[in-house]
């Protein structure tokens, strides 16, 4: 399977990258992880490729690493699955308001609406 995993410097996102690195060790899968600035987060992007590449080595893997540049982050995740063929999208995201209903980020709901590609949500 090829997955497409997007980090963009929250601790939902660096808990996705943790169990995806962790199936990937177990099932071989093809995996690209892409950085990206996330507006809600407040985080540098170069710190957050840098936490990246410490799991990436902490887990033995060579997965391709890529940035994606600008505002809209959500799309850019969707041309690339769309585009490159990737078979299923992985995000971290996804709060529970006090009253228990889900709370998702503009891109992590920007991408469950548009992409035509499976999305897994880890929360």
């Amino acid at each position: 399977m090829k997955l497409l995993l997007g980090v963009g410097g929250s601790d939902l996102s660096y808990q996705a990258l943790t169990e995806t690195l962790d199936r990937v060790s177990e099932t071989g899968d093809e995996l690209t992880i892409v950085t990206f600035e996330n507006e809600d987060v407040d985080a540098d992007p170069e710190a957050v490729r840098q936490r990246v590449r410490e799991h990436i080595a902490e887990s033995g893997l060579d997965p391709a690493l890529r940035h994606i540049e600008g505002s809209s982050p959500g799309s850019e995740l969707v041309n690339i699955a769309e585009s490159e063929g990737f078979d299923r999208i992985v995000l971290g995201g996804g709060g529970r308001s006090p009253l228990g209903k889900i709370q998702l980020g503009p891109i992590v709901e920007f991408v469950l609406l548009n992409a035509q590609t499976p999305v897994t949500l880890i929360r």
